[in-house]
């Protein structure tokens, strides 16, 4: 069994901006330049948030299980915000 990641807040925080911006880019009308922006600086922030340049483990992995995280918080906020 492999070791769960742990991620900082901001980390989680910034992918579910990224997931939602990504969804709402999918859902705009073309022309939508302020969404492809926002995607843009999040993507340059996720890939270099400091996170990624300690060890353990593989950038791609742990990419998948930060997506999973994401994921979780923003159903968990939903439910919140539902309730």
């Amino acid at each position: 069994m492999r070791a769960p990641f742990r991620f900082p807040e901001d980390l989680i925080a910034l992918q579910v901006a990224w997931s939602r911006t990504y969804a709402a880019l999918a859902e705009a009308p073309a022309g939508a330049t302020a969404l492809r922006r926002r995607l843009i600086a999040l993507s340059g922030r996720l890939y270099s948030h400091p996170y990624w340049t300690s060890p353990p483990g593989s950038r791609r992995a742990g990419a998948v299980e930060l997506r999973r995280a994401a994921h979780a918080v923003a159903e968990a906020d939903a439910g919140r915000e539902a309730a």
